[in-house]
């Protein structure tokens, strides 16, 4: 009897996942051969913090406290099934404007033209909701046709209720976005909230 999505997605997460290469220049990207989900969001969101959370892993991406630390596009090979692809902060860095420069613009134009890609998870900090360097963000992925998902982290950080009205604030900012996913999931990396329904989420992607 094959596997449901739910056991399909446990497993896939719950395997292998090695770090293939940090890119820096779009010449340097892997072949598009297996399907892509990558994770935007702006620096400190908690994005290394929920790809060690998703894979079960304490550090398959490092985990800071100081924003900008990602500075490549880092690619992992889940079980040769799917790649998560860990895309620099935006928003704010300790680095100089020519590398944060650099790093934007590789990222746009891997959102841009990178066929295999499938979906973004855009990552929103639950304390501070959508803000307008997530709209711009959007915005491109948006134009480019890239599916995307809006994940809030940390909701461990506020009251229940407080993370509701947050995701239903932004359910309606982005009802009418052309390539937005309607769902806004709620996740903590610390507690395990929501883990679960995004890899189920995720791994639905191996079979697009």
């Amino acid at each position: 009897m094959s596997d449901t999505p739910d056991e399909f997605a446990r497993k896939l997460f719950a395997g292998p996942c090695d770090f293939m290469l940090g890119v820096v220049k779009m010449e340097t990207l892997p072949p598009p051969d297996l399907p892509e989900v990558a994770f935007a969001g702006r620096s400190n969101v908690g994005k290394s913090s929920l790809l060690n959370a998703l894979t079960n892993r304490k550090a398959i991406a490092r985990v800071s406290n100081t924003p900008g630390r990602t500075r490549e596009l880092n690619f992992f090979n889940l079980g040769g099934l799917l790649r998560l692809v860990d895309l620099p902060g935006y928003g704010y860095a300790r680095a100089s404007r020519k590398d944060v420069n650099a790093w934007t613009g590789l990222t746009r134009d891997y959102l841009r033209g990178r066929a295999n890609l499938r979906r973004v998870c855009v990552l929103i900090d639950s304390r501070h909701g959508l803000k307008e360097v997530d709209l711009e963000t959007m915005g491109i992925l948006d134009v480019s046709a890239v599916p995307y998902q809006i994940v809030m982290t940390k909701i461990d950080k506020i009251k229940p209720t407080e993370a509701d009205a947050t995701a239903a604030k932004i359910a309606e900012q982005i009802a009418k976005r052309p390539a937005a996913n309607p769902t806004v999931l709620q996740t903590s990396s610390e507690k395990g909230t929501g883990i679960a329904e995004l890899r189920t989420e995720l791994g639905l992607l191996t079979t697009q």
